[in-house]
């Protein structure tokens, strides 16, 4: 669209505001503001201004007929060892068929972490220091060796991060892939509007612009044409998963085979919640859907539920944002009617007042809209919840001291190094949470799960003493 043209759609819009000191701006600042406004669906954000921001805009969450969802429990809890089994047997040939790809979700930056970068690159390993994109590069490259059929990677970024990404894996020479195994592509942004949708300035020359949820993804693969390379590659699966977790097994062969064997959209892992208030989604049923509930909206009476046979929680199942979708859902997702919902979230948004002045809110002065992906769940066919261990799937790394700091993860890696070598019939000094009192390091080129771990040592000639330092690639 040309210049005089976008600005009068914005004009005709009520928006014509976004260029009130356009004239004022150097030429490179003028064409940043067009681009950013060229961002912007105009359609959209009237849509949600009327639905999101009406007064009388339903508020609260309907609980009507709600209840904990099924999932498939493992064998050691419980569940069916064959089916258990036939999962991993259908998953492998997936994978041996080149059907499966990796989505790692990695828009964010470090700063919780006090770290100046993408999160990605922040450094977790116990004794090598390797950058989570370091982690999930050498699982997918060990997972395509493994099953004889190199995986594509797709990593969804921001407009903050993306070139510094992008940089990150050249200077690392891709950490061993085939560059054309990895692809970058960045998330969808939404305008910040004010209370009365109105579309918010930052400054007198760009917009109050944000990331616009984790549910963007689905758009942005549609979007950025990663849902027609899957499609010319014969991929029709994609293990989705958020790059704050280097525990987390991307590729998964019995996950993947549940997805397959029962014919679902959009398959999920849930943990067993620790405590009652812990920060997790829930895994709910609402109408004959599958639904997650965030941890604000579900109602504390309902978190501290019990089951009066077990004294269980509940609502035990907690959501850890690790998925499997069908391409063709996603595609659906991304273009149909059912396409994911926004949601408002009111913010105190910097922007600049009517002369061009910094304004800096001391309370909410406007709106962010994001989706969230586990909003398609009520769409999918046939969806299906897994249990996981959490030892096996879940540390992620977002704050930088206590609950889920870069300490709490390293210590979790050494745990599973500890089990896994435990296991195979190593003797390894551990307490009674398996904390070994020294670091140790596993490459996932060595093992990366149980299994590739378990085949890798058995090769080994001659075993290596479990002490300080031990590294094992």
């Amino acid at each position: 669209m040309s210049k005089p043209s976008l600005i009068e759609a914005f004009e005709r819009a009520g928006q014509g505001h976004v260029f009130s000191f356009y004239n004022e701006l150097a030429p490179d600042a003028q064409q940043t503001l067009l681009d950013e406004a060229a961002e912007i669906d105009l359609a959209e954000i009237d849509r949600l201004t009327r639905t999101l921001l009406a007064k009388d805009a339903a508020i609260g969450l309907d609980l009507n007929g709600l209840a904990p969802a099924p999932y498939e429990l493992r064998p050691e809890n419980g569940g069916d060892a064959k089916a258990w089994a036939d999962a991993k047997v259908a998953g492998e040939t997936a994978l041996r068929a080149g059907r499966v790809a990796a989505f790692t979700v990695a828009g964010g930056q470090g700063t919780r972490l006090g770290y100046d970068g993408p999160k990605g690159t922040f450094p977790v390993t116990p004794i090598k220091q390797k950058s989570l994109f370091q982690v999930f590069a050498e699982k997918v490259r060990a997972a395509g060796t493994r099953y004889g059929k190199p995986i594509h990677w797709f990593i969804m970024t921001s407009n903050m991060n993306h070139a510094a990404t992008e940089s990150f894996f050249v200077e690392n020479g891709y950490f061993g892939l085939a560059k054309e195994q990895v692809h970058f592509f960045r998330q969808g942004r939404m305008p910040a509007v004010t209370l009365e949708g109105k579309i918010m300035l930052e400054t007198k020359g760009t917009i109050a612009m944000s990331p616009d949820g984790h549910g963007g993804s689905l758009r942005a693969l549609d979007r950025s044409g990663a849902l027609d390379l899957m499609e010319k590659e014969g991929i029709d699966i994609l293990s989705y998963f958020q790059v704050d977790n280097p525990l987390v097994r991307g590729i998964d062969p019995a996950f993947i085979g549940w997805h397959i064997l029962r014919g679902s959209e959009m398959s999920s892992k849930m943990v067993a919640k620790a405590y009652a208030g812990e920060k997790v989604g829930h895994f709910c049923t609402q109408n004959g859907q599958s639904i997650v509930i965030e941890y604000s909206d579900l109602p504390k009476s309902y978190q501290e539920e019990v089951d009066p046979a077990t004294g269980a929680l509940r609502y035990i199942a907690g959501s850890i944002a690790i998925h499997i979708l069908d391409t063709k859902f996603i595609r659906r997702m991304a273009r149909g009617d059912n396409s994911l919902a926004f949601h408002r979230a009111d913010k105190k948004i910097p922007t600049v007042d009517a002369s061009g002045n910094a304004v800096k809110p001391e309370k909410a002065n406007g709106v962010k809209f994001e989706m969230f992906v586990f909003d398609a769940l009520p769409f999918a066919k046939n969806p299906v919840i897994i249990e996981t261990r959490r030892e096996d799937d879940f540390s992620p790394v977002k704050n930088a001291e206590g609950l889920d700091s870069p300490k709490t993860c390293a210590d979790d890696q050494l745990r599973q190094f500890t089990r896994w070598l435990k296991a195979n019939g190593a003797t390894v000094s551990a307490d009674e949470t398996n904390l070994p009192p020294f670091a140790i390091e596993v490459s996932p080129l060595f093992g990366y799960d149980e299994d590739s771990f378990a085949d890798a040592w058995k090769k080994l000639p001659a075993k290596p003493a479990i002490s300080v330092g031990l590294y094992l690639e």
